[in-house]
């Protein structure tokens, strides 16, 4: 079952196009609920500036990330997930970004 819960995170993460993957590497990186193995500042800022990069709404003005249905609905799958989970799915979400 857990297995199975990844693998249906990843392809969701695998459809989505690349303002909404960072938008995505944002928010986990931001979580105090993830539990990541990561450099959360370091992953942080690379998305920051790459989402900037690509997508004028994110640097001129403060973003409503809820407005993103596919982004939270992915960030609370991961929540939901044990620990080594999140950690396989961003770490697919990192390599794939």
């Amino acid at each position: 079952m857990k297995e199975n819960k990844v693998e249906n995170v990843i392809n969701i993460i695998k459809n989505m196009d690349t303002k909404d993957k960072l938008r995505l590497g944002i928010c986990l990186t931001t979580s105090n609920w993830a539990n990541l193995l990561y450099n959360k500042t370091e992953m942080y800022e690379k998305f920051d500036t790459m989402l900037k990069e690509v997508d004028e709404e994110y640097r001129t003005i403060l973003i409503n990330f809820a407005k993103y249905k596919l982004v939270m609905f992915t960030m609370a799958k991961i929540m939901e997930m044990t620990k080594e989970g999140q950690n396989q799915t961003v770490l697919f979400l990192f390599n794939n970004i």
